[in-house]
Parts: C-alpha cells; structure tokens; sequence
C-alpha cells in the first residue's frame, strides 16, 4: 500500500466583503487536480443546495454562496 500525498492550496483562499443578499465566490487553487474537496463552515459539512454551489474545475475550486446573510460570515 502507497499513501497519497494530500493536496496542498497553492492559492489560498481570501476573506471577502459582499453585500447582504448578494453573491460572493470564494477560490482557491489545490496541487493536485481533481483532489476530492469538502467544504465546511466550522465543523458543519456544507452541500450543494440553492444557498452553496460548488464548482471543481482541475485544480481550482469553488465555493458560491447565494443569498448573503450575517450569519454567512
């Protein structure tokens, strides 16, 4: 048995101002292409619904989310 190397971010992801009810994008670029991506808001796992949507795109990733609220923060 070979253990894989984790990926690693190469571009990290960056904290961001929006508007209450508006959209913002969150990227990130990983070292590997195609590496299995959860996103998480603190210990919560996060799902595609009409509020997340996640895109993968090689080794870019990411993260909208719709409908900004305060407590998206």
């Amino acid at each position: 048995v070979v253990p894989a190397t984790p990926a690693l971010f190469e571009k990290k992801l960056r904290n961001q101002e929006a508007k209450e009810g508006s959209t913002v994008t969150l990227r990130a670029e990983l070292s590997k292409h195609n590496a299995p991506v959860r996103w998480k808001k603190g210990s919560v796992l996060l799902r595609a619904s009409n509020k997340y949507e996640m895109k993968q795109m090689g080794s870019a990733v990411e993260l909208l989310i719709h409908d900004l609220q305060l407590k998206d923060a």
